[in-house]
């Protein structure tokens, strides 16, 4: 089956963009959460960059009382991952591969892409980038955690396994336990990957703080 073609929200800092990064909003929201945060990121002092926020599909979502919302996948307990839903993230997953593939057709190498994602979206962008056999430019986890943990051991790729991963979180989410957060770090940390691991004063959302943080990570690795 054809990996669905999300519709997205396109940004560009510069014309011809050489660079990209995708995007991917939190639970029940869509591609416009964070598309007015462009600016805040200096694009100016980036190389020519697309900004893409795609938005998710629209389900229903269990922990919700099964009302239909944008979502990557479904959820079904506060815990995140005593019980997951794989069918929903391997369709997200396929997705958003095909959005990177669509990217290196409009000429922009995967090596010059950054993948990131808040909340549930985070959980996506590391589920996704690190089964990805090309290696990304960078991966930017926000308030989220790391999938399928036990699964991600075997179907982890090495192409990323170098690449750099900035994670940030509010040590007051409410959402997304701050535990819950730590662990997926110090399992990453475990297998070596390179984590640049950030903590707010802050609930479940983004910082000015964290968004320089972030300006300053994409300018490191899309230089």
């Amino acid at each position: 089956m054809t990996p669905e073609t999300l519709e997205c929200i396109e940004v560009e800092s510069a014309a011809d963009p050489t660079h990209a990064v995708i995007w991917l909003h939190g639970l029940g929201a869509d591609g416009h959460d964070f598309a007015p945060i462009v600016p805040e990121l200096q694009p100016d002092t980036l190389p020519a960059t697309r900004f893409l926020f795609p938005h998710a599909p629209v389900q229903a979502v269990t922990i919700n009382q099964g009302m239909a919302m944008r979502a990557w996948y479904d959820i079904y307990t506060p815990d995140l991952v005593r019980r997951e839903d794989e069918a929903g993230m391997r369709r997200s997953e396929a997705a958003i591969k095909a959005l990177i593939v669509r990217e290196n057709i409009r000429g922009i190498p995967c090596e010059n892409i950054v993948l990131a994602g808040f909340s549930q979206g985070c959980a996506l962008s590391l589920h996704t980038a690190l089964r990805l056999d090309e290696r990304l430019a960078g991966i930017i986890g926000l308030s989220g955690y790391l999938p399928l943990a036990e699964r991600f051991v075997h179907e982890r790729h090495p192409a990323n396994q170098n690449t750099p991963i900035f994670m940030g979180h509010g040590t007051m989410d409410p959402v997304v336990d701050p535990q819950r957060a730590i662990a997926s770090r110090d399992r990453l940390l475990e297998l070596g990957y390179t984590v640049d691991w950030h903590e707010y004063p802050m609930p479940h959302t983004v910082s000015i703080e964290e968004i320089a943080d972030i300006s300053a990570f994409l300018r490191y690795v899309l230089d």
